[in-house]
């Protein structure tokens, strides 16, 4: 009797253990997003970054969403709520953000294709294709192609450019150190675009970005 009341003891014990740690994990679990508040989410962004996610020019040019990758749009969020990546606008809007609604968001956009806002000067279009596929050997700057993509789609963490504003390129490759790696022990990705960005005349810029434009 007394070993058969120790096992049943023993099994109590352990089904309320089963059940508070069920229950503790139920408290700690993070909320689904709802469909209202997703939405509601998307919205926001779309005031500025517009229905498609396609970009608008403006007095400072706001950048294409559509198609990006949703790795390297998770990590820009989250730069900027680490700052280490610098805007006053979007430090404050990804605060906002669950790491559930940041990918949700990721996801939207990237699911969308709208053909580019275009606009770039096409006279150096010729010029920006041959940086992008080549790079510039004599100035020791690889292929934009090389972590970007033939079609500079991106992959992973490193960021779509296709279709992306020229003028936002040129504002983001030359400030680039203003804005971006702020927090020198935490590097990512970007920090591989420091030389680079560094190096790049402002004429390589306006190419690089103009052929960027056009891309679909």
């Amino acid at each position: 009797m007394l070993v058969r009341h120790s096992l049943q003891l023993a099994l109590q014990t352990a089904i309320l253990a089963v059940a508070f740690a069920a229950a503790g994990h139920a408290e700690n679990a993070t909320p689904a997003l709802s469909a209202q508040d997703l939405q509601a989410k998307i919205e926001y962004c779309q005031r500025c970054h517009q229905p498609s996610g396609q970009g608008i020019r403006a007095a400072s040019p706001i950048p294409r969403l559509a198609g990006q990758q949703v790795e390297y749009f998770e990590n820009q969020l989250r730069a900027f709520i680490e700052h280490r990546r610098l805007h006053s606008v979007m430090e404050n809007v990804a605060h906002n953000l669950s790491p559930a609604m940041q990918q949700a968001i990721a996801e939207h956009f990237r699911d969308l294709n709208p053909k580019p806002v275009g606009g770039a000067p096409k006279e150096l279009v010729a010029g920006g294709k041959q940086i992008y596929e080549e790079g510039v050997p004599d100035a020791n700057i690889p292929p934009c192609a090389s972590c970007h993509g033939p079609e500079a789609k991106g992959n992973g963490a490193f960021p779509r450019l296709a279709g992306q504003l020229d003028e936002y390129i040129q504002s983001k490759l030359l400030n680039w150190s203003n804005e971006r790696g702020q927090d020198r022990e935490k590097p990512d990705t970007s920090a591989i675009m420091q030389p680079i960005a560094h190096t790049l005349t402002k004429a390589q810029v306006a190419a690089l970005a103009a052929y960027l434009n056009y891309l679909e």
